[in-house]
């Protein structure tokens, strides 16, 4: 392993990648426990703000969150998140998953790019902030519960905050470039709506077909009427698209006509279709069954449907600093999965940008040393750039 690449720190003595290695050698699988916090926490209060830490545990297991500010005036809140995927198997990685060891550029470890790297630029972007004595006022609100349930991460804590006072515009740091840093931003997301469709018959032996009724065409011609096409996408939007994720019947036998089956499926919806329009179109999809079936459709909880960000100039200002660090022109997209910024955009305008997403969640997931040290800077001009607009 090379050694540690010089890498300069700002006027508060924060590094982003020794807080980036500190935070990831902090083992945080979600829900993440209050270790890592403790890091987010000294590092703000070192920087003059005031940090809150909360718990909650609607769910029934209970989460830690911090939310940080410092400032007054016109409001940029930072959004993250701590909490990590588990690892899988330590054998198959290059380096231990949580070591946060270094070879040449790159830096290995659990959250490296989602987002343990990106909460560390936008820290130490932000106590450079605080360091020049500039106007405006600058939050943090950070979840440890983004890659579990998100039930009791993000939705209450920025309830919480809004309830405090007014945020103007949030930037989220998911990993949202594809080739190059700042190459892509995020100013919407599709919705996601999930359902297991459940159709019960009745067991028969398969020699004696006319005793049975089985449910098995019938869960085939749901799954067919489901993958019909939605709609032919936006200009802002892709195609809405529907996934069958399995279809389980749990029969072992070779000589049993099973009795029920359940078909399972995720859709990402752009914004032609409501929530509620959406989940009528696929319940007349479905359908009722035929002759002796019963169709059962259990819907998964969920977080509201698409939206797009329709702030120009938070979208212009936030392109403009990333050009001006990058040199990139970013694309502004809503593909890719959901975020944390479903439940932020009830309260601001909120744009997602962060790092080249092309590892995360992967064996040997890794980021460059180097753009760790761009995006730092990106999210510096970031706040110039939003507070100043």
């Amino acid at each position: 392993m090379a050694d540690r690449p010089e890498f300069p720190s700002n006027a508060h003595g924060l590094d982003p990648l020794d807080l980036a290695q500190r935070l990831i050698r902090t083992e945080s699988v979600t829900p993440a426990g209050p270790a890592v916090f403790d890091i987010v926490e000294e590092a703000l209060q070192a920087a003059g703000f005031a940090v809150t830490r909360m718990t909650f545990d609607s769910a029934g297991t209970p989460v830690e969150n911090l939310f940080a500010t410092r400032g007054s005036g016109k409001h940029l809140a930072f959004a993250g998140h701590v909490d990590v995927v588990p690892p899988g198997s330590a054998e198959a990685w290059t380096h231990a998953p949580f070591s946060a060891a270094i070879e040449g550029d790159t830096l290995y470890g659990r959250g490296s790019q989602d987002m343990k790297g990106a909460v560390a630029a936008m820290i130490v972007a932000a106590t450079d902030w605080s360091a020049s004595g500039a106007p405006g006022q600058v939050s943090f609100v950070i979840t440890g519960d983004e890659e579990g349930a998100a039930v009791d991460g993000t939705a209450p804590l920025i309830a919480w905050a809004a309830e405090r006072g007014r945020i103007d515009a949030c930037i989220v740091g998911e990993p949202t470039s594809r080739v190059r840093l700042g190459d892509t931003i995020k100013i919407g997301r599709r919705g996601s709506m999930s359902a297991a469709v459940t159709v019960t018959g009745r067991q028969g032996h398969v020699a004696y077909q006319h005793l049975a009724t089985s449910p098995v065409p019938e869960l085939v011609a749901i799954a067919q009427r489901l993958l019909e096409p939605l709609d032919e996408g936006t200009a802002q939007f892709a195609p809405s698209n529907l996934e069958i994720v399995s279809i389980d019947i749990a029969n072992p036998a070779w000589n049993v006509i099973p009795e029920a089956g359940t078909l399972r499926f995720n859709v990402r919806f752009n914004d032609l279709w409501p929530p509620e329009t959406l989940r009528a179109e696929l319940l007349k999809r479905i359908g009722g069954g035929g002759e002796g079936l019963a169709v059962d459709v259990a819907w998964q909880p969920s977080h509201g449907g698409a939206f797009r960000t329709k702030d120009d100039a938070l979208i212009a200002a936030v392109t403009g600093a990333i050009e001006a660090t990058t040199g990139v022109t970013p694309e502004a997209t809503t593909g890719g999965g959901t975020s944390d910024a479903r439940f932020i955009k009830d309260y601001c305008p909120v744009v997602e940008f962060g790092a080249i997403g092309d590892t995360m969640h992967q064996v040997d997931e890794r980021t460059s040393v180097s753009e760790l040290a761009t995006l730092t800077k990106a999210y510096r001009a970031i706040i110039d750039a939003v507070l100043t607009a």
